[in-house]
């Protein structure tokens, strides 16, 4: 027979379970005689205090004239010390009372109406389970565990908590809060830390925190312990999740102070964040500045009173019990180990749970006034049997609102709202440990606005002001990408550089992106931007010198028809078709000018214009060259005795040629600019970092064709002055002319490989570079032996010279 450790009768009965004591001896098993009853040590007093707290709500409740006005609570509350095998015991005392043996008309009915506890998850699943049969409904002030969310395996289980559910997501929003990617995880091997724990690492996945390591042990289980506390010693993690169990934390804070292991940042959960057994002169080396969440303080009016003084003379009557010592000893023998805190009440300011067993109590004092109807005048129908489910499904239907300003009420999984308080272990001014509220998180509020915190005023691990930093790799800065390590998790990476045009402007960014065509990425590969656009300005030094070279030529050629026509009427000017050699210095200088269209940014316009311009201007000037040549050879013929050529090809007819010749040009540039002009056109082949401007040709036949009309006039030319190189000297211009050719010709077969191959602006000043020296090379080959006679030997500028050697060469 198992008696509870405080009980008084009443109406009707409220169960209690408790861990008031943490460990348990078992008796030897010999199965030969009865065994010894369990000894129990090692005081919890929290757990003492939800069992002072239950007794005190009981006690309001019956001295309250409008809650079951005309019906008294009773209580029977068990002490299974932390042991399963007792939580079994207590169960089975609580449905079946203290009888021995049954009645011979057995009522049916259980012991107790409700039970609140347990306040561990574990046990908490065999109470359930064990009562669940019964209906009996079973109340828990702080066992979270997801699985007693299911209705099916717990269908008269409810809490006054929320369930682990979210506690362990908002360890993973307060993890990702701070930044950690990089944890360890250690959890009791329970229903409680291993349903817990796979919550958190769900969510911790969903959130991109990578776990190095995820431990569990049991109290019984030395040799676990010790294996956790050497992966923690070694692992790099500087953040570990603890999703353990009061006991547990217990031993494993002894193990870690044994090892001196501190400066980590411990991360708790409502279980042990707040317990004050954990607070001993070397505990805040590892625990200070711990994290973690917890169910709210104690506000309960007159607690704090009644444990020091009410309690005692009620509930534990013996302290006050008249007779001799010895009798005194005999009647509180088994509460020896709870009267040395008669006077005690310093740890209430910072006890947690008692609310929700103060809500948890009046949610079954609530449901039994639904229940018996009762009314405040009339009061309840005290002969109405109370039937256990009845009791559950009322509960199924409170809602009221505590003195204390709760609002209970049970959702479909028999939870209530989740809502925790983030609590930070400080030092005091005096050096005493403080669990200072820093922030708390309401599951009822919108996603991203759930977890609220006051960052400031948080104490780190190792009492730093420093937020740890906990990462398998550090963050990688904008212009580089994340690159995962072969065989680690996503957390541990490399950081690469990104390609060129690609950019991310972003810490930690997974990829690369590349830039819009237009665009380039700068040197830090953080940014796009637009791309250095390229071509043959007026202002860089290759432009500036062929500018140079332009003018030169332009204004030589231009000196050279000021001199010729200074000396128009001089035989060696009068000698060479004055009119051709002006018309080829027009086009000459139009050739040199020609060249200065194709510096500086393409337009529409000016496209059209070089090109155009360009084989337009040449053909005049081969046409005039032609003329010359033409004329050379009909000169010679003309002096043979009964010529009569020269008729046939005189000025009408030679100015005719030359406008013959250029025509056909023209009608080619027409055609060529009506059906497809060039254009100015975005080259981005050549370079990836930048834009060539240039002029497209629109249609490359048009192009060559214009090319291949002027080498057809040079071919021409260079053949006939070919044919006329060994007339009279006074008429050999056609060496000159041959000369001229062949560098032009020269220039222009070479132009074709290195005009195809340039890229960029190079393509352009080669074919600048090419007009230039064709140019060139015409009016110094045609136009130097003119100028030196009549600059330097001008006694060689007249008709009976040039009559006279004409002369001795016929001879």
């Amino acid at each position: 027979m198992e008696y509870p450790l405080l009980s008084k009768d009443g109406d009707v009965t409220i169960g209690g379970a408790f861990s008031i004591h943490s460990d348990v001896t078992l008796p030897t098993m010999s199965f030969t005689e009865k065994p010894n009853s369990f000894i129990c040590s090692r005081l919890n007093l929290r757990e003492l205090r939800f069992a002072q707290a239950m007794v005190f709500v009981i006690e309001e409740i019956n001295r309250s004239n409008s809650l079951l006005p005309n019906v008294s609570i009773g209580y029977r509350i068990y002490d299974n010390c932390g042991s399963r095998f007792l939580s079994m015991k207590a169960s089975m005392a609580l449905m079946n009372g203290q009888e021995l043996t049954a009645a011979e008309a057995c009522s049916g009915q259980a012991g107790v109406q409700a039970i609140i506890g347990e306040s561990e998850s574990s046990p908490t699943i065999v109470l359930a389970k064990t009562t669940g049969p019964f209906h009996i409904p079973v109340i828990s002030h702080a066992a979270t565990c997801e699985c007693l969310s299911s209705r099916t395996e717990y269908p008269s289980f409810f809490r006054t908590i929320a369930s682990d559910y979210y506690q362990s997501r908002a360890l993973a929003y307060l993890v990702k809060h701070f930044g950690w990617l990089w944890v360890g995880t250690v959890n009791s091997d329970s229903d409680y830390g291993n349903n817990g724990m796979a919550i958190f690492l769900e969510a911790a996945k969903e959130e991109g925190i990578c776990v190095e390591y995820s431990e569990k042990f049991d109290r019984s289980e030395p040799a676990k312990l010790t294996k956790v506390v050497d992966v923690i010693q070694k692992g790099t993690a500087r953040v570990i999740i603890m999703f353990v169990a009061h006991i547990e934390m217990n031993i494993l804070v002894e193990q870690l102070i044994l090892k001196n292991i501190t400066g980590l940042q411990m991360i708790g959960v409502e279980v042990w964040i707040t317990a004050v057994n954990l607070i001993t002169p070397t505990s805040y080396n590892v625990l200070g500045g711990s994290l973690g969440f917890d169910v709210g303080k104690a506000n309960i009016i007159g607690f704090a009173d009644y444990v020091l003084k009410e309690f005692w003379e009620t509930a534990l009557p013996c302290v006050l019990a008249e007779g001799n010592a010895s009798q005194i000893e005999n009647n509180c023998i088994q509460y020896m180990d709870l009267i040395p805190f008669i006077n005690y009440n310093e740890d209430i300011s910072e006890l947690r749970y008692v609310n929700n067993i103060y809500s948890g109590v009046y949610a079954v004092a609530h449901s039994l006034h639904s229940l018996l109807r009762c009314k405040e005048k009339q009061g309840c129908e005290k002969k109405q049997t109370i039937q256990p489910w009845q009791v559950i499904e009322f509960l199924k239907k409170v809602n009221f609102t505590t003195k204390t300003g709760e609002q209970v009420w049970f959702d479909s999984t028999g939870a209530t709202a989740a809502k925790y308080d983030v609590i930070n272990w400080q030092r005091g001014p005096d050096g005493e440990v403080l669990f200072k509220q820093v922030g708390y998180f309401d599951a009822s509020l919108p996603p991203g606005q759930q977890l609220v915190m006051t960052d400031k005023n948080i104490v780190w691990a190792g009492g730093q002001a420093e937020k740890p930093r906990s990462v398998c790799s550090e963050s990688c800065p904008p212009g580089t990408r994340k690159a995962a390590q072969k065989g680690k998790p996503v957390c541990c990476y490399d950081c690469i550089p990104c390609a060129e045009g690609e950019i991310s402007n972003t810490i930690d960014s997974n990829n690369c992106e590349q830039c819009p065509e237009e665009y380039w990425s700068n040197a830090e590969r953080d940014k796009c931007v637009l791309k250095a656009v390229e071509y043959l300005s007026f202002t860089e030094v290759m432009g500036i010198v062929l500018v140079l070279f332009s003018v030169f030529g332009a204004g030589l050629t231009l000196f050279v028809a000021i001199l010729f026509l200074l000396k128009k009427d001089t035989p060696i000017v009068r000698a060479n078709n004055s009119e051709l050699s002006f018309l080829l210095l027009f086009a000459l200088l139009l050739c040199f000018l020609c060249s200065l269209t194709f510096i500086g940014q393409p337009s529409q316009w000016s496209c059209m214009l070089r090109h155009t311009a360009f084989g337009i201007i040449f053909v005049l000037c081969i046409s005039c060259v032609l003329g010359k040549t033409i004329v050379v050879l009909m000169a010679f013929r003309a002096t043979l005795p009964g010529s009569n050529v020269m008729k046939w090809f005189g000025p009408p007819q030679q100015r005719l040629s030359v406008l013959a010749f250029t025509l056909i040009q023209v009608l080619i540039c027409i055609l060529w600019l009506t059906i497809s002009p060039p254009f100015p056109y975005k080259n981005m082949k050549y370079y990836k970092e930048k834009i060539i401007l240039e002029c497209d040709l629109g249609s490359a036949i048009g192009f060559w064709a214009v090319l291949g009309y002027i080498g057809v006039l040079a071919g021409l030319c260079f053949v006939l002055a070919f044919l006329a190189r060994k007339l009279p000297d006074n008429f050999n211009e056609a060496k000159f002319i041959t000369f001229s050719i062949l560098i032009f010709c020269a220039v222009w077969i070479t132009f074709i490989p290195a005009y195809v191959s340039s890229p960029g602006k190079f393509t352009v000043a080669v074919e600048i570079f090419a007009i230039l020296a064709s140019s060139f090379g015409l009016l110094f080959c045609i136009f130097t032996p003119k100028c030196y006679i009549i600059l330097f030997k001008p006694e060689l500028n007249t008709k009976k010279h040039m009559m006279g050697k004409m002369a001795s060469k016929s001879l």
